[in-house]
Parts: C-alpha cells; structure tokens; sequence
C-alpha cells in the first residue's frame, strides 16, 4: 500500500477534519446504500473510516454492530470524539492490506482507500482479506476516483477505475448488483468524479 501510517497521521495532525479533499457534512451515499442492504442489526465495516461522520450517523438509526478502520490512530482518534463517552463502536488502528478480520460482514464499505491501492502485491492482500470478511451473501460497496478523476491524493498517486475494472477486480468471488457515478465536491469547491460499486459475495 502507497500509504503509510506517518503520511496519514501527519494529515490528519496539520489539516481540520473539514478541510481535507474527501470532508463530506452528510455521507448521503454511503448512508443511503448501506441503509438499503442492510438492518440495524447487521455488521458493517467501514475501511478508511479516518474522521467521518458515517458511523455515527449509522448509529443514531439504530446500527450497534459497526466496525471503522483506518490506518492513522489519530484519525480515530477524532472520531472517537464524536460520540458520547463509552458510545464509540470498535475503532481499529491497522493497515487493511496485513489486517486479518476477525468476523465477516454483512457490508464492507470502502470510499476512498481501494484507489491507493496501485496493481500488486497489496492491492492483492486487500481483495483477499475482504474475500474473507464479507459473509456470504452480504455486500461490498467500493467508491474511488472515476477514470476522469484526480490522479493524486493528499500527494499521493492514486489508481483511477472504471466501474467495469472494479467489477472485474470483484468477479473471482462477488456478483455486481449495481454500479454509480458520483461528483463529490471538495471544501475548496473541487469536483471530483467517484465510481461506485456495490457487489453481492457468492
């Protein structure tokens, strides 16, 4: 994985949480997929949960079985700051592509990690580790840059795809059951093109 714990942790210790690319107010797809596959009493894993505000909008509807990782401790660390004290779900300081999951999911959500991930060896790792974590039966939603999207990150290189490339990356063990293009909008004003994915595992 291009990314390293340091790079992320520096990041997130220079930049407000609502100044950084990827800020969002309101999840709204995330939200709206994830509520759509799933109940409240399913589990749902966020990949690259860093500061946002999904799990705990996930939890004001009810969910309890909710799962945010991200690779930058201190990232988690705001997001912790979120909820009322003792409220937090489980927050877990890893790298995705050497994490081993300790259960399956009925959702894997990733927005905005899988494009870190260049061909090779840890883009291979991740595909396995959620070939493992995702009950069969249950859903991987994956948003990254669209092929006319930024080519960098936060100064790292990403890997742009098309919904057919990530389709193809999933077909080994997930059928497609849908496919969207989003526009997010930066703070500055930014738009970037996202692809979505959501996939059902055989």
């Amino acid at each position: 994985m291009v990314d390293t714990s340091e790079h992320w942790e520096a990041v997130y210790g220079e930049k407000a949480v609502d100044s950084v690319s990827w800020y969002e107010s309101e999840p709204a797809t995330s939200l709206r997929l994830i509520t759509s596959l799933t109940t409240p009493a399913d589990c749902v894993l966020d990949v690259g949960a860093g500061a946002s505000s999904l799990l705990l909008h996930l939890t004001r509807q009810g969910y309890s079985c909710l799962t945010g990782l991200d690779v930058s401790a201190q990232a988690l660390t705001i997001l912790r700051g979120q909820f009322d004290e003792g409220t937090a779900p489980e927050l877990v300081a890893a790298d995705i592509t050497t994490w081993d999951p300790p259960q399956r999911y009925q959702v894997w959500h990733d927005r905005a990690v899988f494009h870190f991930m260049a061909p090779g060896p840890a883009r291979s790792s991740y595909l396995d580790r959620m070939a493992t974590g995702v009950a069969a039966g249950s859903h991987v939603i994956i948003a990254t840059f669209a092929s006319d999207g930024p080519t960098h990150c936060s100064g790292l290189e990403v890997q742009r795809y098309d919904a057919d490339e990530l389709a193809t990356l999933l077909a080994p063990w997930c059928d497609e059951v849908a496919r969207e293009r989003t526009e997010h909008v930066t703070p500055w004003g930014a738009v970037q093109p996202f692809t979505w994915v959501i996939a059902r595992r055989r």
